[in-house]
């Protein structure tokens, strides 16, 4: 029935109420729903009315539907966002029953977090359902304040192997199928408010109440304490109860007659009709509902004007008889049963159930329940065996029960299975005929054979068939034919004979088999034939038995030829023979050993380069049996055991070039030889040899002097000389006169490495029997005049360079060169060094032969002791170790060869900071102004003097600050100066060394004096600054999350600074890498790394000084995040990994 939206009975209303909103779906939900015994009953109270109704479900679980012994899962889901701890969630059955204590095997409660989404997942799973698991649920979650529920329904359908889980039959034992006396009238509310809350799913089904959770809402309503009202003298009673066809009379005083009445039946007012009569007897004022139906069943209310007064009226249906009962039946299979009764009245409710399981008239259900009136009928159309039951129909007043038995009719075998022998490939065929047409199963030796594309089953009538359409080996076995239900089976043998014969499709060309030598053979040849034939095997005239190296192994369905570690010799025809009862079948097998080739000669290194060889190798002597495909070639270091392998494509060829080696390693080489079968055994390592080059020429080779009887040669080393080194060098020359070419390069600075002539090899004469290490060599002993042309060759262990020749002839006479200094750029202009610094100077020069260098110094020989001059053939050096101002001075170079000479003098100029100035004068004072004049120093350093640096000093402080820098005159007015004060002034020399080390100062002092009367200024005493500590801002209780960081903050002052201690419970803070401590400006800070509820306690700070001492404490409280659903007191990072555990609820 509809049921109204709740309200308080006592609410006042200032006009008639609208409409009530109906929630149809609770209520038919709540008429439909049949309760299993032992469910509990509502609690007493409703949903939290003061509760504040929040949205928290993310998701709600849904309705769903399970069959009995199957598994379900409800979800919901709860953000957690805007939360500070985990939600606490409850699940009920109905409105009474919390589940959380009837966990264990079928069902549990499990919770989850997923801290990306920040959502709460909480889950009910029910596991092998049963039916009493029907029924509505509810799951409600609360945060503080906060609250939200949502219903959801599970319906449990049948399961045709699931037994059920409450016995019917008993619980109808308390009806009689005969007609029940007549029971005095029993006030159904009386009861629902006197009884235990357990008792309320009895009484509901004793007096066929269909609305039990409706019932108890009104119930709940009914029990609240009702205000005494002003306007009603009397009101109605909480409850009325009638019949269906009855009439009920609802009756109410008025302590105001004149006030307006209206009635309200679900908060649609009634108005007057047949149905609906009204009466008024004085303050009495009387409904009468007439032919109360079940439509009537609702919630009625009377308003006199903002009061009202309620009443619940409860329609009962009258209880339906059963006045004709079940009759036992027996019958046979296949036939139509039809079971019967009759009730009280026409087309009443009537259940059917078979063996306490209910019946329902699906259109797929093999019952059908047909309803003629008061007749009811249960049919059967085509009984089985298994619909012998006990079959029972229930009414809201009475129950009967009879038993269906089910028997088979007497079989009879009118055709029998026959044995039958058939030839391999040709059609098996069997047939039976029985005296009932049923079902039946076919088998093969005990096992069931079923129907498929080889095997067909044919079922028409009361014949069976079995047919394969082509027999095989296997298919030799016992028949039997069994009919459903019937302890009888047809027995027959089939018997499959086959001629033997050997298949070798498997084998090469020629039944030729090849093994590698070495390995096993095991070569099988399938054979067919029935009864199974006898083999036999052979080589030439010997017959191999089940044993030794060769061997023959024989199967039922096949023969094996054996060979352990193939040999050469093993190759040849073997000959295979089958014999049975039904014939012969031969065959000969060739088999053929093949191997590896034999490994190659050991290989020759024919010619080794800068980082290759060239190596060659013979073929092997024996290919294996199988043509050589190719080689692979691998290398090693000669003091190494590691081989690469250089080729990874075969080398068709025998003769192989290694590359990318290391210059100047010893290596060795070997080869592989590869043919079909496999990879040789490797040669013999080649002999060591060592990849080697020999270096480039030398370069820039030139001359370097010439005399009447000799030729000086210099060059550079080659560019690139390589691992084997650089033994020396190779000079050699030729005479002008036979073979020179007439297109000599005139360029000297060209390099050559071909002969700018023709000449023989035997021509040219070496200068140096034995190498020369040294990149410059003398040719002596030559004729004066005469021509030659050299070339110069690097020798090392790979052997001669290429030559390097020098363009030109040379003659052989010597060359006066005049002399000439070249004298450096910078060495044009004054060359200045600081006293200290190091004076080196190189001067090149020309001129030959045997060139003389001379040096002076303004005039005067240079002392060698304190100036150190070293002289080449081609420069000339000076060098000071460390200059001073008695270097300076100009010096004089001469270079002299035989009657010719040259000059040069270098001015060398060392310098020094200059010293102080000479007497500084205060010439005159006048305003704010002071004239200076001072003398320029005596020593200027060795430099001119650049400028003056002018500073001032207040005679009270003396501290000094620039007025002028880089001031060129020796006089200077300073102006700007404070009246009042009085000045010292000092001056500075500069040069190019920077300012003088010392300053003049001025003897006297200048005061700025004020015009008019002197003031005296006061005499202050000094503030005392002295202060005790004082906390200006105290610590703070603070509470602390567990793991993160905190802090304590306080600040204070104090003269002197006070020295600042902190204390934990009294006890001082010392090297605790868990605290660290920070003092700014007064401002104290105690910072504890990620503490722990250890960490609570009393936190103190102490500062401390001369004058005395301060001191503060706080209370710090560390929490932790904790769960509470579970398992109380859980923390955070502990939750969800334990679950919960029970029997079954």
């Amino acid at each position: 029935m509809p049921e109204p939206t709740k309200k308080d009975e006592t609410e006042t209303e200032s006009a008639p109420p609208p409409p009530e909103q109906k929630t149809s779906q609770e209520g038919e939900t709540g008429k439909g729903k049949v309760w299993s015994i032992g469910e509990g009953a509502p609690e007493e109270t409703e949903k939290r009315d003061d509760a504040q109704r929040s949205t928290l479900f993310v998701e709600k679980p849904q309705s769903g539907s399970v069959s009995v012994g199957g598994n379900i899962t409800f979800i919901a889901k709860v953000e957690a966002k805007d939360l500070l701890r985990k939600p606490n969630v409850k699940w009920f059955k109905g409105k009474w029953m919390d589940l959380a204590s009837k966990a264990g095997k079928h069902l549990q409660l499990k919770e989850s977090f997923e801290r990306h989404t920040k959502i709460h997942t909480f889950e009910m799973h029910i596991i092998q359902a049963k039916e009493n698991y029907a029924g509505n649920y509810r799951c409600e979650v609360s945060y503080k304040d906060k609250f939200d529920s949502c219903s959801f329904d599970l319906e449990v359908t049948e399961s045709s192997q699931a037994a059920p889980s409450i016995d019917i039959r008993s619980a109808f034992k308390r009806r009689e199928v005969k007609q029940q006396e007549e029971e005095p009238e029993v006030d159904v509310w009386e009861l629902l408010k006197n009884a235990n809350p357990s008792e309320y799913e009895k009484i509901a089904f004793q007096y066929g109440i269909t609305d039990l959770r409706g019932m108890l809402k009104r119930l709940k309503r009914m029990r609240r304490e009702v205000k005494k009202s002003a306007a009603f003298a009397k009101g109605l009673d909480p409850a009325y109860q009638v019949d269906k066809g009855g009439k009920v009379r609802f009756m109410v005083e008025l302590a105001d007659p004149t006030v307006e009445l209206k009635w309200y039946k679900n908060g649609q007012e009634i108005r007057p009709s047949a149905k609906y009569i009204f009466e008024h007897k004085g303050n009495q004022r009387i409904l009468f509902i007439n032919n109360c139906s079940m439509t009537d069943d609702a919630r009625y209310y009377v308003t006199a004007g903002d009061e009202k007064c309620s009443t619940e009226l409860f329609v009962r249906d009258p209880p339906i008889l059963v006045t004709k009962g079940l009759e036992d039946t027996s019958t046979y299979v296949g036939e139509r049963v039809e079971l019967s009764c009759e009730v009280s009245e026409d087309d009443a409710n009537v259940k059917w159930f078979k063996n306490g399981v209910e019946l329902t008239n699906e259109p797929k259900s093999r019952y059908r329940i047909k309803v003629e009136g008061k007749k009811h009928t249960l049919i059967i159309e085509e009984a089985a065996k298994n619909d012998s039951a006990t079959y029972s129909v229930m009414t809201t007043g009475g129950q009967s029960e009879a038993k269906l038995s089910v028997d088979l009719r007497p079989l009879k075998i009118q055709l029998a299975l026959e044995d039958q022998t058939v030839r391999l490939g040709q059609e098996i065929h069997l047939k039976c005929e029985i005296s009932e047409n049923v079902e039946g199963k076919w088998y093969k030796n005990g096992q069931l054979v079923e129907a498929s594309d080889r095997v067909k089953l044919y079922h028409k009538g009361r014949i069976h068939r079995f047919v394969i359409a082509s027999a095989a080996v296997d298919d030799e076995a016992e028949y039997m034919f069994v009919p459903d239900a019937y302890n009888i089976n047809i027995p027959c043998k089939v018997h499959v004979v086959d001629p033997p014969k050997l298949h070798l499709d498997g084998l090469g060309e020629g039944n030729t088999v090849t093994v590698v030598a070495g390995s096993k053979l095991r070569l099988e040849i399938p054979i067919t034939g029935e009864p199974t034939p006898k083999v036999m095997w052979s080589k030439g005239d010997k017959w191999l038995t089940d044993s030794g190296r060769i061997r023959a192994e024989t199967y039922s369905d096949s023969s094996c030829l054996v060979i352990d570690t193939a040999e050469r010799e093993d190759s040849g025809p073997f000959r295979i023979t089958l014999k049975n009862e039904a014939g012969e079948d031969t065959a000969l097998i060739n088999i053929k050993v093949v191997d590896v080739p034999d490994p190659p000669q050991a290989p020759n290194v024919t010619e080794v380069g800068e980082d290759w060889c060239v190596m060659t190798w013979e073929p092997p002597a024996n290919d294996g049996g199988s043509p050589i495909l190719g080689y692979f070639i691998e290398r090693k270091k000669k003091q190494s055991s590691r081989w690469m392998r250089l080729n990874f494509e075969l080398c068709k060829e025998t003769t192989f070039e290694p590359k990318k080696m290391i210059e100047g390693v010893a290596y060795e080489v070997r080869v592989f030889a590869v043919n079909a079968i496999g990879i040789s055994k490797p040669s013999m390592p080649s002999k060591s040899f060592v990849p080697l080059a020999v270096t480039s020429p030398p370069t820039l080779l030139a001359v370097d002097g010439v005399t009447d009887t000799s030729v000086t040669m210099k060059w550079r080393p080659p560019d690139h000389i390589g691992a084997a080194g650089l033994d020396g060098y190779v000079v050699e020359y030729c005479f002008e006169g036979n073979g020179f070419s007439q297109g000599i390069s005139t360029d000297l600075s060209e390099e050559l490495l071909e002969p700018p002539f023709n000449l023989e090899a035997d021509e040219w004469i070496v200068a140096n029997p034995e190498l020369t290490d040294k990149t410059k060599f003398t040719i002596n002993d030559l004729p004066t005049g005469s021509k030659i042309l050299v070339r110069v060759k690097a020798v090392n262990a790979a052997g001669e360079s290429e030559p390097r020749y020098h363009p030109q002839p040379i003659l052989v006479k010597e060359v006066i060169e005049p002399p000439k200094i070249r004298l450096p750029r910078h060495l044009k202009q004054t060359y200045t060094r600081r006293v200290g610094e190091t004076v080196n100077l190189v001067i090149p020069f020309q001129g030959r032969p045997r060139a003389k260098v001379s040096w002076q110094k303004n005039g005067s020989p240079i002392d060698k002791n304190d100036i150190n001059i070293r002289n080449t053939e081609n420069d000339t050096i000076i060098f000071i170790r460390k200059a001073e101002r008695s270097h300076s001075g100009e010096y004089d170079m001469k270079v002299e060869v035989e009657n010719l000479e040259d000059k040069a003098t270098i001015d060398i100029q060392i310098v020094d900071r200059p010293g102080p100035p000479e007497v500084v004068t205060i010439e005159d004072v006048w305003g704010e102004n002071v004239n200076l004049s001072w003398k320029p120093p005596k020593d200027d350093g060795n430099a001119a003097i650049t400028g003056y640096t002018i500073q001032k000093a207040d005679k009270k402080s003396m501290e000094w600050f620039t007025v002028m820098e880089h001031y060129h005159r020796t006089s200077a007015t300073i102006n700007e100066l404070i009246i009042g004060n009085e000045y010292y002034f000092r001056i500075f020399a500069e040069n190019m060394c920077g300012l003088s080390e010392d300053a003049t100062m001025t003897k006297e002092s200048a005061l700025i004096a004020k015009d008019g009367k002197v003031y005296k200024y006061p005499v202050y005493d000094d503030f005392d600054f002295s202060e005790r500590p004082l906390f200006t801002q105290p610590l703070v209780n603070t509470f602390a999350v567990a793991g993160y960081n905190a802090t304590l903050n306080c600040s204070v002052r104090g003269n002197p600074k006070p020295k600042i201690t902190w204390l934990k419970n009294k006890v001082v803070i010392m090297n605790d890498p868990k605290y660290r401590m920070f003092s700014n400006q007064g401002v104290c800070t105690l910072e504890i790394r990620k503490p722990s509820p250890y960490d609570g306690g009393t936190y103190s700070c102490r500062a401390v000084n001369e004058l005395g001492e301060a001191e503060v404490d706080c209370k710090l409280e560390v929490k932790v995040i904790y769960h509470g659903v579970i398992n109380p007191g859980e923390p955070f990072f502990l939750a969800g990994n334990n679950q919960l555990h029970s029997k079954d609820f």
